[in-house]
Formats: C-alpha cells, sequence, structure tokens
C-alpha cells in the first residue's frame, strides 16, 4: 500500500493536472453505454478522432443494439473500412450485439464482470465503461494512462492490471475517472510517447521523468 506521502505527492499531481486540463473528458463521441461500447471496441489500435469519423454514419445505419444484433458482420464493415483491424471488429461489434440480446435483455450489463465476457470487451474498456456510464470509480489504464504514470514515478508497473491496482490505491476513489480523463489529456497533448514537451508541463516540478532522457 502506499504511503501517506506517496498518496499526497499523487493528490498534488492529480490537482496540477486537472488544472491544466479543466475539461478532460471522454473524447470518443457517444450517446450511451451502448454507443461508448461499440467505440471503445473500434478505438483499439485506432485514434478516437478516426472512430468519432465513422461512428455517426455506423450508428445512423445501425440505431440500437438490437440492430446490430440482426446484422451480419460483413454489413458493418464497409462503415468502418477506414479503421484498423475492421474485419475483426465488425466481428466482435456484432457478436456482442447479440449476447447482450440474449442474455443481458438487450441492456448493456453494469456489472464490470459481465462486460469482460462480452466480445472485443476486455478489463480496460470494461472499466472505461463502467466509469463513465454507471458510475463506478474506475481507472482505465491505456497506453498513454501507463506512460505518463511510470514517467511521474506514480507506478513502475508495466501490466496495464497492475498499473490499475497501483493508480487506485493512490487517489479517492471519487477521482479516479477524472485521473484517467486528466492522465489521456497529458498523454494526448504533453507527454507525447517520443517527445514528450516537458517545458509545457504543468506537474515537471514533481515528476520524475522516468525513462526520460534529460540531456536531449
Amino acid at each position: 500500500m502506499p504511503t501517506s506521502a506517496q498518496r499526497a505527492r499523487a493528490l498534488r499531481i492529480l490537482d496540477g493536472l486537472c488544472a491544466r486540463f479543466p475539461d478532460a473528458h471522454c473524447e470518443l463521441d457517444h450517446d450511451g453505454p451502448w454507443q461508448l461500447l461499440v467505440a471503445v471496441v473500434l478505438s483499439a489500435q485506432a485514434t478516437d478522432v478516426s472512430v468519432n469519423k465513422v461512428t455517426p454514419s455506423l450508428f445512423a445505419a445501425f440505431p440500437t443494439v438490437t440492430a446490430f444484433a440482426a446484422a451480419e458482420p460483413a454489413a458493418v464493415e464497409p462503415f468502418i473500412k477506414s479503421i484498423g483491424l475492421y474485419r475483426n471488429k465488425a466481428k466482435n461489434v456484432v457478436a456482442a450485439a447479440r449476447r447482450i440480446v440474449d442474455t443481458f435483455n438487450g441492456v448493456v450489463p453494469a456489472a464490470r464482470e459481465d462486460l469482460e465476457t462480452l466480445p472485443g470487451v476486455g478489463s480496460k474498456s470494461a472499466a472505461v465503461l463502467i466509469a463513465n456510464c454507471f458510475g463506478v470509480p474506475a481507472i482505465a489504464v491505456d497506453t498513454h494512462v501507463g506512460r505518463v504514470a511510470r514517467r511521474l514515478g506514480l507506478t513502475k508497473q508495466t501490466d496495464p492490471d497492475k498499473v490499475e491496482v497501483a493508480l487506485t490505491a493512490l487517489w479517492p476513489k471519487d477521482r479516479l475517472l477524472q485521473a484517467h480523463h486528466t492522465l489521456i489529456f497529458q498523454g494526448r497533448r504533453i507527454c507525447d510517447a517520443r517527445k514528450p514537451r516537458c517545458s509545457e508541463c504543468p506537474v515537471v516540478a514533481d515528476c520524475k521523468q522516468v525513462g526520460i532522457d534529460r540531456s536531449a
């Protein structure tokens, strides 16, 4: 378990990031749990921008989970062809829709363990859904969250599930979703994977800059 000093530092960092990104939010456009589930599945190895370009026409063609369940993956593919792994993603969203209709009466389940039984929905995706749609405290760990957390020295873990455990222990439960969004904003806008702009970082004084070449 983290010490009180570690928790205080983590909270100071979170406050600093929130001051810099007060509007941090989920950048996948969606209306309700089902649309967010689809968007999250599509976002694997793709940018939120690319997903947001295809979902309006996709949801216009298939407006409900029932409509997806009644479709064949081949009918979904043309709408998402610009996104990587589109064939597998089309198969997963249709299979997830059918499971939701058959097992959960057409309603996206709110329990994380149930969400993780859906095709294409892993631990990270389930955390995104329960936190954003169902008000369950969770911090989903994507590549940005993991990278920024390690650079800041908040964790040494590399496995996303272990990073989630470490970060969950650092912050109050009611701030985990906020931490998720602000770490992503930090990773996308300042703490770039290849060339972090440390001079623009709002928490550089607290950052341990793990893995960053300070002489560069």
